[in-house]
């Protein structure tokens, strides 16, 4: 028998993975899917982290969202309310928000296993699928 649909209200969201520098909460997370709200206060800058076999859409609901990612970090996307971006499993990055506002987006990832791999830097991938 299929699962009932899931109606998960704001307070019903569990704190999720730890990222220096943001706020994860977790709306959903099974074997195969995590999708949640994420907030960075302004001026905030993440630590560098992964999501290992996950990949990730984001959609910026409020303040903007810098993404720093690729050799020594010097990829630089910036995403402001309305815009999506997308990361491929294993891509180290980082996330700031450079407005006077709390940024907000909304995650979802799909893959499998640990969803958050904090690492030193963008040259320290660790456990980075092949």
């Amino acid at each position: 028998m299929r699962e009932p649909v899931r109606h998960i209200r704001p307070e019903d969201r569990v704190p999720g993975p730890e990222t220096l520098g943001m706020i994860r909460e977790e709306a959903v997370s099974t074997g195969q899917t995590w999708a949640g709200l994420v907030r960075t206060a302004p001026g905030a800058v993440s630590g560098w982290h992964h999501h290992g076999s996950y990949e990730s859409a984001i959609y910026v609901l409020s303040g903007a969202l810098r993404m720093e990612s690729g050799p020594g970090g010097h990829r630089v996307t910036d995403a402001e309310p309305g815009d999506f971006l997308f990361i491929p499993p294993g891509v180290v990055h980082r996330e700031s928000n450079l407005t006077d506002v709390e940024a907000h987006i909304v995650v979802v990832r799909s893959g499998s296993g640990e969803a958050v791999f904090n690492v030193d830097g963008p040259e320290h991938a660790g456990d980075v699928p092949d």
